[in-house]
């Protein structure tokens, strides 16, 4: 049964990494959590890790590729969570290769996961809050590599730089009902799903000597940026993306 007076939340792509941290992070503040995945079972970590925080965990199966999957993803957490106030769009997918050998079935599944995924997403949560007349919050997570150019992230970079824009526009057409709407663009962050690049020989040193502050960022930082966006402390914060990236894009 829903609970009543709780504040909620939903995150895609929850299993592991970035999104696990920030579900995490939402539950020991008090929220009731929704959390996907393509593969449902790998939640159960993070499950644990949120009732153990004492909040309530509602699971679900997504594909964000599939609009029937979407619709009953979102049915199924509003029916039971009675409520959303929050929306992470956490899930995504990385691609590294030169942009001559970008096949349109890669261009395809990195557009639809990273941004037709997080467009329809947002609408199907804007949906709701107007519908139900409430306020609310929608944090998308982007990327440095929307923001600065790098050899070989041709297709996924530009995904990330249209997440950001997506965010101003949606920022501006839902301000009226008092949906904010951001993104936190991370930069390098060590991440089971970057292991494939960090393991490449000197990748790690050549990625580092890039980062003013010499270092790799952490899920638990970028899930503290999403805690601010999705705080009343950034109330009247919309339309902006934060970036987290050691210093990377000020070079």
């Amino acid at each position: 049964m829903p609970s009543a007076g709780r504040r909620t939340a939903f995150v895609t792509g929850a299993s592991q990494g970035i999104g696990a941290a920030i579900a995490l992070a939402l539950a020991r503040d008090g929220f009731d959590m929704a959390v996907s995945s393509t593969h449902p079972e790998k939640l159960a970590a993070v499950v644990s890790g949120i009732e153990a925080a004492g909040a309530r965990a509602v699971r679900v199966a997504l594909d964000v590729r599939s609009q029937e999957s979407i619709d009953k993803a979102m049915a199924q957490v509003v029916s039971a969570c009675g409520h959303l106030d929050i929306l992470i769009n956490n899930a995504g997918v990385p691609l590294k290769k030169p942009a001559l050998d970008v096949t349109p079935a890669d261009w395809q599944e990195v557009i639809d996961v990273n941004l037709k995924g997080t467009f329809f997403m947002s609408q199907q949560m804007g949906r709701h809050l107007v519908k139900a007349g409430r306020p609310g919050c929608i944090v998308s997570i982007a990327s440095t590599h929307g923001l600065v150019a790098l050899a070989s992230r041709s297709a996924y970079g530009i995904a990330k730089a249209a997440v950001m824009q997506m965010t101003r526009m949606l920022a501006i057409e839902w301000a009226e009902h008092g949906i904010r709407v951001n993104a936190v663009a991370p930069g390098r962050v060590d991440t089971p799903s970057r292991a494939w690049s960090l393991g490449e020989p000197g990748y790690r040193d050549s990625a580092l000597a890039r980062i003013p502050l010499r270092r790799f960022g952490t899920v638990d930082e970028v899930a503290a940026a999403v805690r601010y966006l999705a705080s009343p402390a950034a109330s009247y914060i919309t339309g902006q993306t934060l970036v987290l990236d050691g210093g990377l894009t000020s070079c």
